[in-house]
C-alpha cells in the first residue's frame, strides 16, 4: 500500500497506536489450522510491524513475514530478537522466493483488502502445502459505545467530501481505492478458488452490533488521547496532510488541523468530555470496530 511506503508515514506512530490483536483471534485460526504446535513455516503477508508474526511463531518451527514498506520491515527488525523469524521487503503478488509447497500457513492482519488476487490465490496455491492453510482478518470503522453523535462526527470528517467545517476538506478522498471500500465491506468480494481450496469459512462482525468472542474479538476502552493517536495513523489522515502542508496541529505549534477540529466537535458533542474541560483526553470509551476472519485449507 503505497501510504505506508511514503517517507512522512511513521512506523513507529502505527505500532504505538495501532490496536493489537487478542488471544481469542489467535485461538480461533490455530483451531481452524488443526496441525501439531511448532510445525512448518508460517508466512505472514503484510506483515507491517511484525505483531502476527511475534505472536504466533512458537505455533511454527519459523515465520517469513514480509512488508512492501521498508520502514515497518524496519521497525519489525528493531523490535524482533527471535533468530527464527525472518522479515524482508516484498509483496504477496511476488513470492518467487519460495518454493511449491513450502509453506504450513499463511496469514494476513489488516493487509488482504490491498491484494491482486489475481497474482495472490495462485501464488499461495503454489506455496502453501496441500492441508495447509489460509487464513485473513481485518479491522474497520470503530465506534464509540454509547457516544453515537461524536461516532457520526468522527465518521463525517473521516470519510467527507467537500467541506466538513468552514475552510476544511474532508479525508475522504485521501482513502486508497478500491483497498478502503473491499474492507469497509469485510471482504465479502473475496472468496478463494474452489478448485484450490476447500473448507472456506468467514466470520464478520459489523460494529456496534453484538456478537460472539469469535466474531467481535476487537472491543477494547480506550483514553480519548489514545484514540486520538489511533486516527492520526489512518492513511487518509496522512494523505490529508501531505495536500494539505500550511496546515499545522496543535502539538506541532500551529492552529490546528483537520483532527484537532474534528476532535473539537466531538467532545462539544459529549458533556461528560467536554464538562473535563483540557483533560479531555483522559476520558475512556469503548470502542468497538467492524471485524472479519477469512479461512481456508489447500485441497
Amino acid at each position: 500500500m503505497a501510504t505506508f511506503a511514503r517517507s512522512t508515514f511513521s512506523a513507529k506512530a502505527y505500532a504505538a497506536f495501532r490496536p493489537s490483536y487478542p488471544p481469542s483471534l489467535f485461538r480461533t485460526v490455530l483451531n481452524y489450522h488443526q496441525q501439531p504446535a511448532s510445525s512448518g513455516t508460517l508466512l505472514d503477508l503484510g506483515c507491517g510491524h511484525g505483531l502476527i508474526a511475534r505472536s504466533l511463531r512458537p505455533h511454527f518451527k519459523s515465520v517469513i513475514a514480509i512488508d512492501p514498506s521498508d520502514g515497518m520491515i524496519a521497525q519489525a527488525q528493531q523490535t524482533t530478537t527471535d533468530p527464527d523469524i525472518t522479515f524482508r521487503q516484498g509483496s504477496a503478488e511476488d513470492l518467487d522466493f519460495l518454493a511449491d509447497g513450502s509453506v504450513e500457513m499463511a496469514v494476513a492482519g489488516q493487509a488482504a483488502h490491498w491484494f491482486n488476487y489475481g497474482k495472490v490465490w495462485p501464488n499461495l496455491a503454489r506455496v502453501v502445502r496441500p492441508g495447509g492453510t489460509v487464513a485473513f482478518w481485518g479491522y474497520k470503522d470503530n465506534v464509540l459505545l454509547g457516544a453515537e453523535q461524536a461516532t457520526h462526527i468522527m465518521e463525517e470528517f473521516v470519510y467527507g467530501f467537500g467541506e466538513v467545517a468552514p475552510g476544511v476538506e474532508g479525508m475522504g478522498p485521501y482513502w486508497e481505492q478500491p483497498g478502503r471500500n473491499i474492507l469497509r465491506d469485510l471482504l465479502r468480494s473475496v472468496r478463494p478458488p474452489e478448485e484450490d481450496w476447500t473448507d472456506f469459512t468467514k466470520l464478520e462482525h459489523e460494529p456496534g452490533e453484538e456478537g460472539t468472542e469469535e466474531t467481535c474479538w476487537l472491543r477494547k476502552k480506550m483514553k480519548l488521547g489514545e484514540v486520538e493517536g489511533y486516527l492520526r495513523t489512518f492513511s487518509c489522515f496522512n494523505g490529508w496532510k501531505e495536500a494539505h502542508p500550511q496546515v499545522k496541529s496543535r502539538a506541532d505549534g500551529g492552529e490546528g488541523d483537520i483532527l484537532d477540529i474534528m476532535w473539537d466537535r466531538m467532545v462539544d458533542a459529549v458533556p461528560e468530555w467536554k464538562a473535563m474541560g483540557a483533560g479531555w483526553r483522559e476520558a475512556e470509551v469503548v470502542n468497538d470496530w467492524g471485524t472479519y476472519v477469512l479461512m481456508a485449507r489447500r485441497r
